[in-house]
């Protein structure tokens, strides 16, 4: 079908009906936009953490999730969260995810830059990848490539550093 770069917020896309995220086989969420899925459907992130420690998720594979306002999918795109993303990953659990969401009738997923950043890729590599499967899916991907938090989205707290000795009130 199409392919829509753009840029904002993931998950202030009301129009979306699907999110999909680039995540580690070893059940681990700790870091990056994963940690806003983990915390947003905590169910979600059990059952995927037991397919994992089974070994039923794999690189390149999907979970999909149904939760009642939306439908996730989490893509097997590295082995381990100490390890680098690969594209032969990336393609094929993409692929699957587009295949998913046509037999789902979902028509829009929206992905961030899955397998850059933490992921270790780089963003023009996976670009294309996702760009040639998108070419000949059914489903229209909308990937979010600069985050841009939405109007009304607060700031995330800053973390302080505590200094070593001080105490804090």
């Amino acid at each position: 079908m199409t392919i829509e770069w753009t840029e904002g917020d993931l998950f202030a896309a009301s129009d979306l009906p699907a999110l999909a995220h680039g995540c580690n086989c070893a059940g681990s969420m700790g870091a990056g936009i994963a940690v806003e899925f983990r915390r947003r459907w905590p169910d979600m992130f059990e059952e995927y953490r037991a397919l994992c420690e089974s070994g039923r998720f794999q690189p390149g594979d999907v979970f999909l999730w149904e939760a009642p306002d939306r439908t996730i999918f989490n893509l097997g795109t590295q082995k381990t969260w100490r390890t680098k993303a690969t594209l032969v990953a990336i393609e094929s659990s993409v692929a699957k995810m587009c295949e998913l969401a046509d037999s789902k009738r979902i028509a829009r997923v929206g992905l961030p830059r899955i397998g850059a950043g933490l992921g270790g890729l780089e963003w023009d590599d996976v670009r294309e990848v996702i760009g040639r499967v998108a070419s000949t899916a059914k489903v229209k991907l909308v990937v979010f490539e600069k985050f841009v938090p939405a109007a009304d989205t607060p700031e995330p707290p800053r973390p302080t550093k505590s200094r070593r000795g001080s105490k804090n009130p």
